[in-house]
């Protein structure tokens, strides 16, 4: 047996045939020589990775998908007609969110979904923008146009008004019982003539305190700009004598018409130093800010009682308002009609007639205490018709 290693393998058997050698050209013997191929990855690999893969890639599709359906219902929503089937107010109070505002208007009937309502808002970036305030809200309005509706602050307002010639305890009166507004009075009552006599348009949860601040800022405004365009050669020494005279103009007549002539009757007798003799005047003094009652006439004892309001008794003017005068009153006073009318007394039918003198006005008092006496007279047949038609009705049902 031939013991030649070149005859036999590692194991004993015939050895291969060497490989032949090929040349390679230069350029062959440069290139960089391929290295090992990665392992194959399993087919059971290869099928969990596809898998997950394929799920991942469903529900990103499937989430996508939802999402967008959940935002087109919200916007149909959110736009689309609301469950409301009649005009309704709602009160949103200061300081109230947006969850807390979703949430009123749900219970109110007035959306349909409060989350959609919130996230709606939110989505148009009025998370902040929404304002307090009594709404009315449309028949079916929708989210969006409700959320506008708050964002506008167009809430509804309601009328307090304060005719000309109330005095401050009326007022305040009249303010109290408002149902609008809110809080309690002021412990004190600012001076006769403080308050302004208009319409102010409040909205419902105002309160008292602030409303009575708000008219008492603009009486003064109004009566100081008056004041600046006053006539030269008024006989007031300051701006309370003149608010003052204005309330006794104020009180004395209420046709437009004739306030600057019965504000110059006051302003000639000052400068003369007469008596102004108002009637107004004694009522104030005797029943202060109340009012006298309706159904209670001036009689001569009112007259000649003595108080510190009684133009019959005391010189010049009072010491304080006896009224809240209107802007008219004021304009009357600051510029009154230039006349030589000393007296007025009322005509007959809601005016007054003038005079320069005594003789003149005793005339004219004259025919007014005849048509008085002649309404009295009407009166009392009127009163008596009434009541003997009465009687015979009451009579004929017996029958």
């Amino acid at each position: 047996m031939s013991t030649n290693p070149s005859d036999t393998g590692s194991f004993g058997g015939r050895s291969e045939p060497p490989k032949p050698i090929i040349p390679k050209s230069a350029s062959e013997a440069l290139r960089p020589m391929p290295g090992p191929m990665p392992p194959r990855r399993s087919r059971r690999a290869r099928g969990q990775f596809i898998i997950f893969m394929n799920f991942l890639m469903s529900a990103i599709v499937l989430v996508t998908i939802g999402a967008g359906l959940a935002v087109w219902y919200g916007k149909s929503v959110f736009e689309g007609p609301g469950p409301s089937t009649k005009n309704d107010t709602v009160l949103i109070k200061p300081n109230t969110g947006v969850n807390e505002i979703a949430l009123i208007l749900e219970r109110n009937r007035l959306i349909s979904d409060a989350n959609i309502f919130r996230l709606g808002v939110r989505a148009y970036g009025n998370d902040g923008a929404l304002k307090a305030g009594e709404y009315e809200v449309k028949a079916g309005a929708s989210m969006r146009e409700i959320m506008e509706l708050l964002k506008s602050g167009k809430s509804v307002l309601y009328s307090l008004t304060l005719p000309e010639g109330l005095t401050v305890e009326q007022a305040f009166a009249r303010i109290a019982t408002n149902e609008a507004l809110t809080g309690e009075m002021p412990a004190e009552m600012p001076p006769e003539g403080a308050l302004i006599a208009d319409t102010q348009r409040v909205t419902r949860g105002t309160s008292r305190k602030e409303v009575i601040s708000k008219m008492i800022a603009e009486q003064q405004e109004l009566v100081e700009t008056i004041w600046a365009r006053r006539s030269p050669d008024l006989p007031l020494k300051d701006i309370n004598e003149f608010v003052t005279l204005a309330s006794i103009v104020e009180k004395e007549t209420g046709i437009a018409d004739e306030r600057s002539r019965v504000a110059a009757v006051f302003i000639n007798r000052l400068k003369k130093g007469m008596r102004l003799q108002s009637d107004p005047t004694i009522v104030y003094g005797i029943y202060g800010g109340k009012g006298k009652p309706a159904d209670k006439p001036i009689t001569r004892s009112d007259i000649d009682k003595p108080t510190p309001y009684n133009t019959y008794a005391i010189n010049g003017l009072p010491p304080t308002p006896i009224a809240n005068p209107g802007r008219a009153a004021l304009e009357a006073v600051a510029n009154p009609s230039k006349t030589d009318d000393l007296y007025f007394v009322a005509d007959g039918t809601g005016g007054h007639v003038f005079a320069a003198t005594l003789e003149e006005h005793n005339e004219n008092v004259a025919r007014w205490r005849a048509i008085e006496k002649k309404q009295a007279e009407a009166a009392a047949k009127a009163a008596a018709e009434a009541e003997k038609t009465g009687t015979a009705g009451t009579t004929g049902t017996s029958q």
